[in-house]
């Protein structure tokens, strides 16, 4: 079983930055970050494995989010630069066993979520 819990959303205003962090109690070989809005598919934003050696980010966040690990704290980040109103939706952290981190529906291991709110 795998608990994730997720701090540091919030509002910012357009090209400003927030970190997101997930904390996590038990082992998962994959990581990620998801988003959702209302009335839509929620949508993976970013991946990372055990070590931290493979990343995937979906490209309406490559260049701009940064996803890292430190497994010595069980902790997951996201860094958010050059926010964009797009930006605006319900981050979720999520966990999967299985070693496929760029497979966004095998994930089964979710956090409640946090609000992150872009504003122009």
């Amino acid at each position: 079983q795998v608990q994730l819990v997720e701090s540091g959303g919030g509002s910012v205003q357009a090209g400003g930055s927030l970190r997101l962090s997930c904390a996590a109690s038990g082992y998962a070989n994959c990581m990620g970050w998801f988003r959702q809005v209302p009335g839509k598919k929620r949508e993976g934003v970013a991946s990372i494995s055990v070590g931290g050696a493979t990343t995937y980010a979906s490209d309406s966040v490559k260049g701009r989010f940064t996803i890292s690990r430190d497994n010595a704290k069980n902790t997951m980040y996201l860094q958010m630069n050059s926010l964009k109103t797009e930006d605006t939706a319900t981050y979720y952290c999520a966990a999967v066993k299985i070693p496929f981190c760029a497979e966004w529906d095998t994930y089964n291991y979710w956090g409640q979520g946090t609000q992150v709110t872009v504003s122009s």
